[in-house]
């Protein structure tokens, strides 16, 4: 290691970590319009830009008016948090969990590969049903696969216990958006109001995912 040696500055750039930490944020506050969000998630919306590095996101963002106290409450008392993805779940900083939560992922459990052959489903879709003992007062972050959100969706319609909230930010170009719409109006439809935050269209992903779950469990940034 003493061998080592940086090499020769050719580029002029931030290398402070601090200090990119501190412009990042900066700069999306003066590049994104934040006015139409709640006051208690603007920071949740500033980390989701920071996760995707889109500030035009804003206003793709769909959040409910009660995400904010119920995701903070359950996650301050202990809830598990339930991710639909390993990455989701890597992505989410343990040391701003001051309640040391659970982070669940099942996707790589034995039984996922059998459940979703007899399902015709996907792996994810299938792991989502492992949820349901952790599920009550749960939060829920999914930000890889729609299925594993429809899956969930369907859950609740069929009365699986209900989490304090919803993160559902799955990517693609296959049933990500209508995945979405479906959270959206799931009180409209079905007359379960659940809090949840999304983001409209085919965006989404676990680095936006896990950033809105960061915020939600410490408001600093």
């Amino acid at each position: 290691m003493n061998d080592l040696r940086r090499p020769p500055r050719h580029y002029t750039y931030i290398d402070h970590g601090a200090s990119i930490y501190v412009e990042s944020f900066a700069t999306i506050r003066r590049e994104a319009n934040l006015g139409g969000i709640p006051a208690d998630a603007e920071k949740i919306a500033v980390r989701m830009v920071h996760g995707s590095g889109q500030v035009d996101l804003v206003p793709d963002l769909v959040i409910h008016p009660g995400l904010a106290p119920a995701a903070r409450l359950a996650l301050s008392t202990g809830a598990p948090i339930l991710a639909d993805a390993r990455m989701v779940a890597m992505g989410i900083t343990a040391g701003r969990l001051s309640a040391e939560n659970d982070v669940l992922c099942f996707l790589n459990d034995e039984r996922v590969p059998g459940l979703a052959a007899a399902w015709s489903t996907t792996r994810t879709a299938a792991a989502v049903s492992l949820w349901e003992p952790h599920l009550e007062g749960a939060v829920v972050a999914i930000g890889n696969a729609p299925t594993a959100l429809f899956h969930l969706l369907e859950m609740l319609i069929a009365g699986a216990p209900r989490p304090a909230a919803i993160v559902g930010c799955p990517v693609g170009f296959i049933g990500a958006a209508e995945s979405k719409e479906a959270l959206v109006s799931l009180h409209q439809d079905h007359g379960i109001d659940i809090p949840f935050v999304t983001v409209r269209g085919r965006r989404g992903g676990s680095a936006m995912t896990s950033s809105a779950v960061n915020a939600l469990a410490q408001e600093k940034e």
